[in-house]
């Protein structure tokens, strides 16, 4: 981990100046409960380490209004890197979510094509963040032992420096939606 944040750092020193206007970006799954959360909240703390202008949200592409916190797992194993996500709801993604996202990045190629479909003004900015980041769609880990959740985590992990250091040099001209 420590490698890719030092290969990110290195990156946003070499990265052109930005506009004050963060760049804005969703992360989508499911029910937004695991891997979402999962990667808003590390992302978040990527971000604020770095100091990078970029505004972050997770969302769910099949909220289910029963299931809203976050997986026992998902908290645990952020939890032990000093992130606390109890406080988090899940929330479906929107229109207003869609419209008002520079990037939209999902965890699997299916919850690419519900948010396209969904919302086809979206497509051209709407990735897997395997695509965005290169590597397999993430696994989901809802239901499964810890080690599912464990290697769920890592693979996050492995994409946010790459995702965040392309989000970051998105061209975006102050004041823009």
């Amino acid at each position: 981990m420590r490698l890719a944040f030092l290969l990110f750092s290195i990156l946003m020193l070499s990265a052109p100046a930005r506009a004050a206007d963060p760049v804005k970006l969703a992360f989508v799954d499911t029910g937004n409960t695991g891997r979402s959360v999962t990667a808003e909240a590390l992302a978040r703390a990527a971000i604020e380490k770095a100091h990078l202008s970029i505004a972050v949200i997770s969302r769910a592409v099949d909220q289910d209004p029963y299931e809203t916190t976050p997986e026992p797992n998902v908290v645990t194993l952020l939890s032990a890197r000093g992130i606390d996500v109890t406080a988090h709801r899940s929330a479906q993604l929107t229109a207003n979510d869609a419209r008002h996202s520079d990037v939209i990045l999902t965890m699997t190629a299916a919850h690419k094509a519900k948010v396209i479909a969904l919302f086809p003004d979206a497509a051209a900015k709407t990735f897997t963040l395997a695509e965005y980041a290169g590597g397999p769609d993430v696994e989901d880990a809802f239901g499964k032992p810890m080690p599912a959740y464990q290697a769920m985590l890592k693979q996050v992990e492995a994409y946010l420096a790459p995702a965040l250091a392309r989000a970051a040099r998105t061209s975006k001209p102050a004041n823009m939606p």
